[in-house]
């Protein structure tokens, strides 16, 4: 008989920080986020000055066509990012207005950018896109069971829409080029669920 392994203890353990903010002040007050520079006593008793970016929040989309196939298709956009001084391939995504739920945000963007609508949404994951300074985090959706519409993007978005399979983006993605945050974490994860049949 084999030996028995051992159980291992995760090193990962989940604590609740402790911070106290002694000083807030709006260091710039934009349309789409605030700058705030904070003076705040962190884990270890420790006085640091942070600037940290504050936003409404966003949604990510993972818009999938045919998801019982073997390769489905991936709702696909791309866009110019100024930011990034470059064109991206990207998943859909978008900003929430003020006081707006969720998956309402997820559904008016997959509509505005694409023009598709899902019947079936799934909460994915939830992840920090840049906490080193940024507070927002970003919910992705998965949507399935989608049919087609006519798009209504911002003025602001030239967006080239295409449907691309599963297999060609993670080949993209190993290749390294795919760059878009979201859309590595949102991709990645949907192929291991998938690979793990806990997504059908």
């Amino acid at each position: 008989m084999p030996p028995k392994k051992k159980a291992v203890k995760s090193a990962i353990t989940f604590k609740k920080a402790k911070f106290e903010v002694l000083s807030s002040k709006v260091a710039y007050d934009g349309p789409l986020f605030r700058v705030l520079r904070e003076e705040v006593q962190e884990p270890g008793n420790k006085t640091v000055s942070r600037d940290i970016i504050r936003h409404n929040g966003s949604v990510v989309i993972l818009a999938v066509l045919d998801s019982t196939k073997r390769d489905p298709l991936i709702v696909m956009e791309r866009q110019y990012r100024h930011a990034a001084g470059q064109y991206l391939w990207e998943i859909p995504a978008g900003k929430m207005d003020e006081g707006e739920e969720r998956l309402a945000a997820a559904k008016r963007e997959l509509i505005e950018e694409t023009g598709y609508r899902a019947k079936k949404w799934t909460r994915l994951v939830r992840y920090f896109a840049s906490p080193g300074f940024l507070g927002e985090w970003m919910q992705i959706f998965l949507a399935e069971e989608l049919t087609a519409g006519e798009a209504a993007p911002e003025e602001d978005e030239l967006l080239e829409v295409v449907l691309v399979p599963l297999s060609e983006i993670l080949n993209k993605i190993d290749e390294g080029k795919i760059l878009d945050g979201k859309t590595l974490v949102a991709v990645q994860l949907y192929a291991r669920l998938r690979a793990k049949k806990k997504l059908r």
